[in-house]
């Protein structure tokens, strides 16, 4: 009986050592990227149902959202319409000869036009509009002219020159808030500032725009830097599609040197284990995927993904964290993946940009 237990109580100290190794995760192939190509597609240029924040100051404000917002109309809101856009760029750089590719570059040549661009200007401007679409829409608009950037292709070169006029104007828009605003926003909503800021330091720092980087990172260690023990079990509330906690730690492994992330990181979620295990951090599942609200659940299992894979990614090679991190990952994705099938509009419209952005480690360095 002693051996016995001797026996299972080494087994369990050598599998808390070492781990096995991490399960291999589904091909992302030409079929998986025309699936979430589908979804855009069908969406980018359906105007109705249609979701705007739009102030009226007159009769004339009175317009379908393909007159007042002529590039970013579809999707069911702008934000939505921004990311779907970034969605076809990002798998038509991932696979430029897919049977998909034809139909999503001529969708992104129609929208991405100089014409609508200014339109779209012209918009952003409008009285009223100081907060339009802050910080999260804006922040995806900086991301899809990133990946216009960086991809080698004529069309792009072409659609990137268009964007420019828009991206210029929100950075403009942007500056003055994010030199304003004295405390992050920390909610699970298109509002965070920890996931808005991450996303704009990537498409900063990959531009050049050293400026405007350095703006985000101070602003980031300002409102992040003392934070301690992150409360991950009042997570999530019932509308989250972003963590709160892990949000702020993927955007602090972006300014912080591997070293100083893990310390900071010890103090902020000491609730990550070092012997390996994911369930420190379940996946959540979506009561009603019918419901727009609701269906957010489906995707903070995917945003939840990519911000477990960041935050591994920020830590020192070694460090007993990672694999409880990637366990959770694991989990994550394959419930969020499993949920992104475009039977509801209401989880349809999005989901697809979220799962490429995992799937195709957008966020994280290469």
């Amino acid at each position: 009986m002693k051996l016995a237990l001797f026996l299972l109580l080494a087994a369990i100290m050598t599998f808390a050592q070492n781990p096995p190794p991490p399960a291999p995760q589904p091909e992302f192939n030409e079929a998986a990227a025309e699936r979430f190509a589908k979804l855009a597609l069908a969406c980018v240029h359906k105007e109705y149902p249609g979701k705007i924040a739009h102030v009226l100051n007159s009769d004339a404000d009175v317009a379908p959202p393909r007159r007042l917002t002529p590039a970013f109309y579809g999707c069911y809101d702008w934000h939505s319409s921004v990311h779907g856009h970034w969605l076809l760029v990002r798998l038509l750089r991932t696979f430029p000869n897919a049977p998909f590719a034809a139909e999503a570059r001529a969708a992104l040549k129609q929208s991405l036009t100089r014409e609508n661009i200014a339109q779209e200007v012209k918009y952003l401007d409008r009285p009223g509009n100081q907060s339009f679409e802050r910080p999260y829409g804006l922040a995806w608009l900086m991301t899809l002219a990133q990946e216009l950037r960086e991809w080698d292709d004529p069309d792009a070169k072409e659609m990137a020159a268009n964007l420019a006029p828009l991206e210029t104007a929100i950075k403009a828009r942007l500056k003055p808030w994010l030199e304003k605003l004295p405390q992050p926003i920390r909610i699970g909503e298109h509002n965070q500032t920890a996931f808005g800021f991450g996303l704009m330091l990537d498409a900063s720092r990959a531009s050049g725009d050293q400026v405007f980087a350095n703006l985000l990172t101070a602003k980031t260690r300002q409102f992040y830097s003392q934070d301690e023990n992150c409360p991950l079990a009042y997570e999530p509330s019932g509308e989250d599609f972003l963590s709160p906690c892990l949000g702020e730690a993927d955007v602090m492994r972006r300014v912080l040197e591997p070293k100083d992330f893990a310390a900071w990181l010890r103090g902020f979620l000491p609730q990550i284990p070092a012997d390996g295990r994911g369930d420190w951090l379940q996946p959540v599942v979506s009561p009603d995927r019918s419901d727009p609200k609701l269906a957010h659940l489906d995707g903070l299992n995917l945003s939840r993904a990519w911000m477990l894979e960041g935050i591994a990614s920020g830590l020192p090679p070694g460090d007993p964290r990672i694999p409880a991190l990637q366990a959770a990952a694991r989990a994550h994705r394959e419930a969020g993946l499993a949920a992104v099938t475009g039977e509801h509009y209401e989880g349809g419209h999005w989901l697809g940009s979220f799962a490429v952005y995992l799937v195709t480690g957008r966020g994280l360095k290469k």
